[in-house]
């Protein structure tokens, strides 16, 4: 069974509020940044590898409507790459600490990383695509042919930019980021 956004702003769990607190991120968050509390997946299916070799996994009916998607960018001559699917509250955790350890400002963080518990990527749904000539998660990928196609074509595939400019969640311009919906 895959789980879907939980709806509403309700408060992090217990233990969610304590991961929270130990990396220093308001209780208010996902009221204040409009990010809903995000169930994690319990059933995953491998698409393949990242660059780097990782796994990447999504929720069985996000992986289906993927392997459309990429067939059909593949017809019109245009390679999509994923890089990250799932991930769990605990990567999540790590990510942040990881950067909280070279140095960085939480709230820089938070700019482009949602806190633990809030992220899409949590319910296997959300997917980060980059391309074989652009494969940074940066903002030029909206400049790529890949990024172009996925723009005109994604939600055919039920697929949504989640963070596009200036969006209500004070995340940062995300063209990479794409999030299944049903």
């Amino acid at each position: 069974m895959e789980i879907y956004m939980s709806p509403g702003f309700e408060r992090p769990s217990r233990p969610i509020a304590a991961i929270w607190a130990r990396l220093g991120i308001p209780a208010d968050y996902a009221r204040a940044r409009h990010m809903p509390m995000q169930r994690e997946a319990q059933t995953l299916v491998a698409i393949g590898r990242n660059p780097d070799g990782r796994t990447i996994r999504l929720a069985p009916r996000t992986a289906a409507a993927w392997r459309r998607m990429r067939a059909a960018a593949a017809k019109d001559g245009v390679t999509l790459l994923p890089i990250s699917g799932f991930r769990s509250v605990a990567r999540q955790t790590k990510i942040i600490r990881e950067k909280l350890a070279a140095g960085k400002c939480l709230g820089d963080i938070l700019r482009f990383v949602a806190a633990p518990g809030c992220s899409e990527h949590h319910t296997g749904r959300a997917l980060d695509i980059a391309s074989a000539r652009h494969p940074d998660l940066d903002a030029g990928f909206a400049r790529t042919r890949e990024f172009k196609w996925l723009a005109r074509h994604a939600r055919r595939f039920g697929f949504r930019l989640s963070y596009p400019r200036k969006n209500r969640h004070g995340i940062g311009h995300e063209p990479w980021h794409w999030c299944w919906h049903r």
